[in-house]
């Protein structure tokens, strides 16, 4: 299968006069089931929509907008896989001088902002087309958000994008229930009941959503823009109370004010079920960047991910610095093992493929079934975590499924070895009474060195960070050196550590010092806390507020003692 049209000479060798979908990406067009702007694009295509992509067009011309022509249904638009403010900047705010995501690797091929930039230019070309976004810079920033970069709260990015509806999280069934409708003729301001949607409401139509919600949701009214961005405390209760609705069985529709209009959040879509997972990783990709950009040295990003299977999407894990809970969600959604074993065998065609399966997981490579029974029946518990502070007596611990699937890819005559990178909850295996799983890990599936992130081993820093205390990190690492000797295999840990982050103080960045002379270790990775919309430790950031508690919490901001943070 050909990649999808770039150009109006693709859209000619395929007989299409006009597109039914535009989609504009920020990031490089690779035809890869790891990002967005494929996934949605092929799974548009396989419904029978014609479907065409631009991507990094010239933001301060028209010309490129225009390449495929006005499409008939709706213009889809996406940063890319990241957030483009942090794409371009680091923690200190700098500007960065490489992009993966693009040709090359060079940096600037997008806009700061690209959302806004992009759905701002396709409504002076497009007039009277939709415009949909989506992807994770539209999710993180559907309601006022805190914006480190511009250091105040900044509004719902609905307005500034004037975006007509924005599909927050996982989108396949988001965009196939709205492409129906828009097909039907169904006008797009007459489409704000889709699950996993965001769309803006006037006063009218906020009263009839009110008196119009079925028995199991009621309508939470947020502090508006204006309260949140005014006081801290207001943007605290306001951040948990969204935070602890993005459950489809349990959430509830949300509405923020911001000024005469009015942010409406529909409950989340509904997970994937196994056989939606499957049939979404087997659409024609094909696994690679366009070829348009061979001669720039290809897409840089490619590389991380080409021999690489998400085998699931979700996490339970409730990191604070980590924005899942808002975008993924914490319910696992998994792929069967039959649908991953034939995306191993089909790694095995390409003609670069050297016998090495890079990766196998997802958010958390140990997460592949979900975290309790309950949850299935009932939704994830609000206001509580499946690890944190203590593990639930509900959870359910069990690593044989998993260790099942990566038995059988081993198996596999044309792979050598299949290793696990996308890191594993320490936390979680511990808790696994069976060994198994942990010493066929480090028998099969680590290169000389495991990545694991206790991010800090003060707890009272740990406990800002959702994560457990230093004596569980210090366990695992005892097990860890245990088995690789049992196994007559010399293999290290490589710790993430974060600098900064709320809770810590220079007492606690002395103690981590401290820690790591004396296991005599210098650390190849820490980075400083960076503020992203969308977490709770960015709500702690912004507001000194544990949204948890209501309690104030310690944060570091001065330049001087971040740096001080990250050199001790």
């Amino acid at each position: 299968m050909a990649f999808l049209p770039i150009c109006k000479k693709d859209m000619e060798i395929r007989g299409w006069d006009s597109l039914d979908f535009l989609y504009i990406s920020g990031d490089a067009y690779v035809d890869h089931p790891s990002f967005g702007h494929a996934i949605i694009t092929r799974l548009l295509e396989s419904k029978g929509y014609r479907v065409g992509i631009i991507a990094q067009p010239d933001w301060r011309r028209n010309d490129d907008f225009m390449t495929l022509g006005r499409p008939n249904l709706a213009v889809l638009i996406s940063s890319g896989v990241i957030d483009s403010m942090v794409n371009h900047y680091t923690a200190s705010k700098k500007p960065r001088s490489n992009d993966s995501y693009s040709p090359g690797g060079k940096a600037g091929f997008r806009p700061d902002r690209a959302v806004i930039v992009y759905a701002n230019k396709a409504r002076e070309v497009f007039k009277g087309v939709p415009i949909i976004i989506g992807g994770l810079e539209a999710s993180l920033r559907r309601f006022a958000h805190y914006d480190y970069w511009d250091d105040k709260v900044r509004r719902s990015i609905l307005l500034d994008s004037k975006a007509d509806l924005l599909i927050y999280g996982m989108g396949e069934k988001p965009i196939l229930e709205i492409a129906s409708s828009l097909a039907n003729g169904l006008s797009i301001d007459r489409i704000h009941n889709v699950r996993g949607t965001v769309f803006l409401a006037d006063s009218g139509e906020f009263s009839s959503i009110k008196d119009n919600t079925d028995n199991r949701q009621s309508v939470i009214v947020l502090p508006s823009y204006e309260e949140v961005a005014e006081s801290k405390r207001k943007y605290a209760e306001a951040f948990i109370q969204q935070y602890n609705e993005q459950d489809a069985i349990t959430g509830n529709v949300l509405v923020q004010r911001h000024g005469d209009k009015y942010v409406v959040q529909n409950p989340p879509a509904y997970p994937l079920t196994e056989k939606e997972m499957d049939r979404i990783y087997a659409l024609p990709f094909e696994r690679t960047y366009h070829p348009i950009y061979e001669k720039d040295g290809g897409i840089p990003a490619i590389k991380e991910v080409e021999f690489s299977i998400t085998s699931h999407r979700g996490c339970y894990g409730g990191c604070s610095f980590c924005a899942i809970n808002f975008h993924q969600g914490r319910v696992i959604q998994k792929r069967s093992q039959a649908s991953i074993i034939n995306e191993a065998r089909k790694l095995t065609w390409l003609p670069n493929f050297k016998g090495y399966i890079h990766d196998v997981g997802g958010p958390t490579a140990n997460f592949r079934n979900t975290s309790c029974e309950k949850q299935k029946k009932y939704g994830i518990c609000k206001e509580r975590q499946c690890l944190f502070p203590e593990p639930c007596k509900n959870l359910v611990v069990d690593h044989s499924e998993y260790l099942e699937l990566l038995r059988k890819l081993r198996e596999i005559p044309e792979i050598k070895k299949v290793f696990i990178r996308s890191g594993i909850r320490y936390d979680y295996l511990m808790l696994d009474k069976n060994d198994e799983f942990f010493e066929e890990m480090c028998r099969h599936h680590i290169s000389g060195q495991l990545k694991v992130a206790p991010e800090h081993v003060v707890d009272k820093v740990l406990e800002k960070m959702g994560k457990p205390g230093r004596k569980v990190y210090d366990a695992f690492v005892k097990k860890f050196y245990e088995i690789n000797k049992k196994i007559g295999k010399e293999q290290y840990l490589v710790p993430y550590l974060i600098s900064s982050h709320p809770g810590s103080d220079l007492n606690a960045a002395i103690e981590l010092a401290l820690y790591l002379k004396k296991i005599g270790y210098t650390p190849e990775q820490v980075q400083d806390f960076y503020p992203t919309p969308g977490t709770l430790s960015t709500c702690m950031f912004y507001t000194g507020i544990d949204p948890r508690t209501m309690k104030k919490v310690y944060v570091p901001k001065t330049p001087e003692e971040k740096a001080m943070q990250r050199a001790l």
